[in-house]
């Protein structure tokens, strides 16, 4: 094994000093508690980084190994491998690129992914999609694979910053999988006095009008009256309600692929002035 190449294992365990024991071939590795999550001495990660790794594969980098009675120990490093792989990342990315995540945990302010190698960035809960939602978990899920956009980078500090509403399409994209007509499932979102928003996609919402029984997170089957592209507006009828999804339904995504330089939710002619993100160069 070269010195410094990174590798991946299993995690065995994750004893009292919450050092980790990982699984390398035929070997026996131990990443000891300092080197196992970047972050982790100066406060800035939290100990689940370590604890939750339990059952999972994580990358590292050999830093020692010792031979004692024909027994082969290894001596890992988990936060040279994040750094290593931070670092190529920072000096690689720029913003517009598409890059695939995992979700490793969701907080009420925004959703925790893996952008690669263990190496950590987040998406703010108003980045996740155009319609509002109350929690992450209303979009993702623990595990589940999805892809983000490269907002901003910050060097200096070590940070990648994400966005991932752009990818779930424009107001056009989304609404052109409807016809005046159609009754379909949709979620309330939001209730006011003139009327109830009713989320139809993640970035797609029409206005329905009030009746008994509404609230904010229900299911509805809702009947479309009219789609007006030129006031971005979708009008709806409340049907009947529906039961709750178990889970998030799957992501449609429209891009999966960059660089973006600009983004626009609105339709061309509409006269509201909707989303907009601008990918600096």
């Amino acid at each position: 094994m070269e010195e410094e190449t990174i590798l991946e294992g299993m995690v065995r365990l994750c004893d009292a000093e919450h050092n980790l024991l990982v699984t390398v071939g035929p070997y026996q590795g131990r990443i000891p508690r300092a080197e196992a999550a970047l972050g982790i001495t100066d406060g800035t990660t939290r100990e689940i980084a370590i604890l939750s790794r339990v059952g999972k594969p994580v990358c590292f980098v050999v830093t020692a190994v010792e031979e004692t009675g024909g027994t082969v120990r290894l001596t890992l490093s988990r936060r040279l491998a994040q750094q290593k792989a931070l670092d190529a990342m920072l000096a690689q990315l720029s913003p517009g690129q598409v890059i695939p995540a995992v979700v490793t945990h969701l907080e009420p302010f925004g959703a925790f992914v893996d952008i690669g190698c263990g190496v950590t960035s987040m998406i703010g809960i108003e980045a996740i999609s155009v319609s509002r939602i109350p929690h992450p978990a209303e979009r993702f899920s623990p595990g589940q694979s999805i892809f983000a956009a490269v907002l901003d980078l910050d060097r200096r500090a070590g940070r990648v910053y994400l966005t991932h509403k752009e990818l779930l399409g424009t107001w056009a994209e989304n609404a052109a999988r409807f016809q005046p007509g159609m009754t379909v499932p949709g979620i309330v979102r939001g209730i006011k006095e003139y009327g109830a928003f009713v989320e139809l996609t993640p970035n797609l919402s029409g206005l329905a009008e009030l009746r008994p029984g509404l609230k904010e997170g229900d299911r509805f089957s809702v009947y479309l009256k009219a789609i007006l592209p030129e006031r971005m507006k979708i009008k709806l009828l409340a049907i009947d309600a529906l039961p709750p999804l178990e889970k998030p339904e799957p992501l449609e995504y429209f891009i999966t692929s960059g660089p973006l330089r600009k983004w626009k939710y609105a339709p061309e002619g509409c006269s509201k002035v909707g989303a907009e993100t601008v990918f600096a160069p």
